[in-house]
């Protein structure tokens, strides 16, 4: 075995600890939940959604595929090439965190909040399943 058939699944150990952190998103409800907690499962977010395309571009090229180093193609290529089944919601994510990380304000906590639990959690988790699912 080679550095690069490992490569993408020493990032996939990481990337499904980082989706069972989020994951526990489930157990809270927006309007319940304190801000630093919103503002932590954010967080949990950024770190899921950054070793989720990661872990994609290790394994595309695991799989024979030339992609380019930045998250937009990868989601494309992902989308194109069955991996992904909603390639849209990987774009949002990537729009939500590019925000998040550049303004600070709780109506925009809060609306990530929800979209992280009710559409990108979900999302995650599906392409933590395939991945899974794939490995040798």
């Amino acid at each position: 075995m080679t550095v690069k058939d490992i490569r993408w699944e020493q990032r996939f150990e990481n990337y499904s600890k980082a989706c069972a952190l989020l994951a526990e998103i489930q157990c809270y409800e927006p309007k319940d939940t304190i801000p630093i907690i919103r503002e932590g499962f954010i967080q949990r977010f950024e770190v899921a959604f950054d070793l989720a395309w990661k872990t994609l571009k290790d394994y595309m090229e695991f799989l024979g595929h030339d992609v380019q180093p930045s998250p937009r193609p990868i989601i494309k290529d992902a989308f194109a090439a069955n991996i992904l089944k909603d390639g849209q919601v990987f774009i949002d994510m990537l729009e939500t965190r590019n925000q998040m990380a550049h303004r600070y304000d709780e109506d925009a906590f809060n609306n990530a909040f929800v979209l992280i639990k009710q559409s990108f959690e979900p999302a995650l988790q599906g392409l933590c399943k395939y991945l899974g699912d794939n490995i040798s």
